[in-house]
This record gives structure tokens, sequence and C-alpha cells, in this order.
């Protein structure tokens, strides 16, 4: 007969005690492993696809219509018609996989096609750039994730700071919209075709307005504080600007003239780079022999 002591119970119970830790481990094991395939997968289906808002088209809208400048699209800057200028800047940015001209007019339209751009015709009743750009993302069939207004009376805009608004919109999951500002020059300060900005201590928009901003108690400019103008390029998430499409207009939005201010009046988040840059907007026609000297001190052709 034999005889079970105290110490080969306490053996055996220690072998069980293992065996069924030694079994916990393994599966934790198995499913830490698989769990690592899972998140390897899921990470390859995001390098696969570019990432967070990766998907990016540029958008130019050009109208004839303009009331400041009729026509303003087609004027000549040193030889080339401004839109073909603009695109052929906006073709240089690293970020866009597309950019296309959206147009009301069918002269735009044309001579667009005939310096190789892509054309998306859209309507008259786009009141502002993001209506246009979100009637021609429509038509584009709604394939991107990220839409750049790129204006078209900036033929010197940079395409590094298209790229920089970008990426600023793709690093920001709780802005719906990005744009970039500068330095604002004191000379400029009461000029309302000069759009200014105030950004809080995070970088994100408080307010535009075609006034000074901020405003002193003296009532003038002050050559000491650092104004910041707006360039007037922006990006939207895609699946908001078809909000914004179906937003009302706002009271702010209305007295300005501003477009992006239909954005922080209805409480959505708004990114701002700022970067050196000169700006050279044509808004009226004396505003091409300003950009034509400068394009020839840059040796700009």
């Amino acid at each position: 007969m034999v005889v079970c002591t105290s110490g080969s119970e306490s053996s055996g119970s220690t072998s069980k005690a293992w065996i069924f830790h030694s079994l916990l481990i393994g599966a934790a094991v198995a499913a830490a492993a698989a769990a690592a395939v899972s998140h390897r997968s899921f990470f390859r289906r995001i390098l696969r696809r570019g990432g967070y808002r990766s998907r990016v088209i540029g958008i130019i809208p050009a109208r004839f219509a303009s009331s400041r400048f009729p026509g303003k699209p087609l004027v000549q800057i040193l030889g080339k018609p401004m839109i073909q200028r603009t695109w052929e800047r906006a073709k240089m940015a690293s970020t866009l996989d597309r950019v296309v001209i959206a147009t009301d007019d069918d002269t735009i339209a044309k001579l667009c096609h005939e310096f190789g751009a892509d054309v998306v015709m859209t309507s008259e009743t786009c009141k502002n750039g993001a209506e246009r750009c979100n009637e021609a993302l429509d038509k584009l069939g709604n394939d991107y994730d990220v839409v750049v207004n790129i204006q078209g009376d900036e033929p010197l805009i940079e395409p590094e700071i298209i790229d920089g608004i970008v990426k600023a919109l793709q690093v920001s999951p709780d802005a719906v919209f990005s744009t970039a500002v500068t330095s604002l020059k004191p000379e400029d300060g009461t000029d309302p075709n000069r759009v200014k900005c105030i950004v809080d201590n995070n970088g994100y928009a408080i307010y535009f307005s075609r006034g000074l901003i901020p405003y002193n108690k003296s009532g003038k400019v002050n050559p000491q504080f650092p104004y910041l103008l707006h360039l007037g390029i922006q990006s939207y998430d895609a699946k908001f600007l078809k909000i914004y499409g179906e937003l009302s207009a706002t009271p702010l939005q209305s007295e300005e003239d501003l477009e992006q201010l239909k954005v922080l009046e209805n409480g959505y988040k708004m990114k701002v780079i700022k970067v050196e840059h000169e700006a050279h907007g044509v808004d009226t026609p004396e505003d091409v022999d300003k950009i034509e000297s400068l394009m020839r001190e840059m040796n700009i052709s």
C-alpha cells in the first residue's frame, strides 16, 4: 500500500500548478502573437492606403465675373495667363495627387485645356471658392480625403505652403479645415483686400476680418505688433466640405464676406500655420504691375 506523505501531495500540487500556469502563458503568448499579426495587418492596410487623410486633390476655383476684377484668371502676367501660373505652381506640390481647375466660364475652360490642365465645369451660382470646390468634388467622384482650395489669383504661391497646410490637417484630427498666414505689413493694416487673422496659443483660428485685428485703443496700426495676414489658401476634410455646403450663411460670414467664418461660427476647428511669404495676391488691376515688377526682381519669366 502506498502511503501518500504530505511532501508527495505538495509536489503533485506544485506540478499541476506549473502545468496550469504554463498553459495560461502559452495561451497568452498565442493571443499576443495573433494580436501582433492583426496589428501588423492593420498597419499594412494603413500604409497601403497611405495613412490618415491621405488622398489629396488641389482645386483652383476660377470664375470670370469677379466684382473687383472681371476676367481676372485670364489676365496676362509676364506673358502667361494668371491661372496658368497658379496651376504650374500648384503642380509642384508633393502632397497633391491631382490638380484641377474649376470654372463656370467656357473661355477660361478652353484656355486651361490648351495649356494641359484638367478642368471641371461648375455652376455660376457658386457663392465662393468652397462651394465651387464642393461641386467640383461631386463631379469628380468623391475619391479624396482632403481638398485644397488654391486661390487662382496667387500666381506665386509656394508649393511648400500647399504641402504645409495639407500636413497640418493630416496631423490635426480635431480640425476640419487648415490654412496659412504670414506677417502683415503695417501699410496693409487698413486695406480691406488684405484679410487679417488671429489665432490661439495652440494654432487654431479665432477670427478673420477685413478690418484690423486686434484693434487697439488708439485706432491706429501698431508697427510693433505681429499682425497676421491670411494667405487665402485653405484645405478641407472632404467629408466636412459636404457639410459646409449644407450650412446656412452666417451673420459674420455675410458681413465680412469671408467664407471661412461660417466654419468658425458653426463651432468647427481650423488649424493655422504661419509661413514666411510675401503676399502676391492679385485683387485689382493695379496689382498686376506690382507682381510683374516683383517677378522681374526674382528673375521669374
